[in-house]
């Protein structure tokens, strides 16, 4: 699978109510991209976007941007599977070159949902759920967190730990929004205001605004075009709405059961060859359950897990080195795009205070939506691994 290569990224500052719109956002990143590789706006003919919070009302979002950017792509893919969509849409470029549909694609993601909220999505029924408390990502995934202790225990040590960790990247990301840039002790997590019984507020993403991107293009046309090659997908696995017929499904089964194990397959390794986790993170929890579902561990072993390694960029198992978006902020739907990114920064060596060493190959995962008494609705995994 070492055909297709990653040979660009960029990022934008994540900020708090900035008042920039998501296409602002788009442009500065988009500039960065064409800085690094030399390239100019004519070598990209593929454009890979996400869906937005800021946007959602614009049903020609990514045309729209492509106009805006300057763009004139001869394949154009939107992506509505919310934190899953960046690397959901490296995959599918991946494709669509192999297919000589395009050459080069621009994988964008940007929102500004803290400076322009969205209204209610559709399948959230806010007229049922608020009165009860349920209110959004947040109601959901206290249930979720209540479910996984009833079955297995108690994780808040392992969660103090993980919320410690990434709190320590971020102090050495100049790119975090600056309202998190504080640190953090684990009992200042196990003492934080409780937002969604047993969810606590450090357990939650900052929802911020924010872009990033990868450029995508052949292993032969970066050759030709003497671009640097960072990274080569190797294995990739994506389910949506897993476990969708069962009527009272296990909330704490994801479908990185499937996704991670397929992943793996296609890139020809195991749990035991990852040098770097770069997993979705929108609340801690989340973690647990994604290293056990991708085959870290086994299910309810999470706690331990997490307690016997060392997850911090000099360790022996670096996760989320930017911070995540736990403690860099979640740029709206774009937050998916903030640990892909970060991946690669890390296998280009570019990570600064920050830098793993051997930073040889990565896992990278992706979330999309949290219905009511269901897991989330879209999992995704991607392996990357240098040339």
């Amino acid at each position: 699978m070492n055909d297709i290569a990653i040979v660009g990224f960029g990022e934008t500052q994540v900020g708090l109510r900035t008042g920039r719109s998501s296409y602002d956002l788009a442009s500065e990143v988009v500039e960065e991209v064409l800085e690094a590789t030399g390239l100019g706006l004519a070598d990209i003919d593929g454009l890979a976007i996400g869906e937005t919070m800021s946007e959602t009302s614009n049903p020609f979002w990514a045309v729209y941007m492509s106009e805006h950017l300057g763009l004139s792509p001869t394949w154009l893919q939107l992506n509505g599977l919310g934190g899953a969509s960046t690397i959901g849409g490296v995959a599918r470029a991946a494709s669509a070159i192999r297919d000589d549909l395009c050459e080069t694609v621009l994988v964008l993601a940007s929102d500004a949902q803290s400076s322009y909220p969205a209204p209610e999505y559709g399948a959230h029924r806010a007229e049922f759920q608020y009165p009860t408390g349920l209110k959004g990502p947040v109601g959901s995934f206290g249930l979720l967190t209540r479910r996984y202790i009833h079955q297995f225990g108690n994780p808040d040590q392992a969660l103090a730990k993980l919320a410690v960790t990434q709190r320590n990247h971020a102090l050495l990301n100049p790119l975090g929004t600056s309202k998190l840039r504080k640190p953090i002790t684990e009992a200042d997590y196990l003492t934080s205001k409780v937002v969604s019984d047993p969810l606590r507020m450090l357990d939650s993403v900052m929802v911020c605004d924010g872009a990033n991107a990868l450029l995508v293009t052949s292993t032969e046309n970066a050759r030709r075009k003497g671009l640097d090659i960072i990274a080569h997908p190797t294995g990739y696995g994506e389910i949506t709405n897993f476990n969708v017929r069962e009527q009272l499904a296990d909330i704490t089964r994801t479908g990185f059961s499937v996704a991670g194990p397929r992943a793996f397959k296609q890139a020809g390794l195991t749990p035991g060859d990852i040098r770097m986790l770069h997993l979705y993170d929108d609340f801690l929890i989340a973690l647990i359950l994604t290293m056990e579902q991708v085959g870290f561990c086994e299910p309810g072993e999470g706690v331990k897990f997490v307690l016997d390694h060392d997850f911090s960029y000099t360790g022996d198992l670096p996760l989320n080195t930017s911070g995540g978006q736990i403690s860099a902020g979640q740029p709206g739907l774009a937050g998916g795009g903030l640990n892909a990114v970060e991946a690669v920064r890390q296998m280009a060596g570019k990570a600064g205070e920050r830098q793993v060493d051997d930073p040889r190959n990565a896992l990278v995962t992706g979330i999309g939506a949290i219905p009511y008494g269901r897991n989330w609705a879209v999992s995704n995994a991607m392996i990357l691994e240098r040339p």
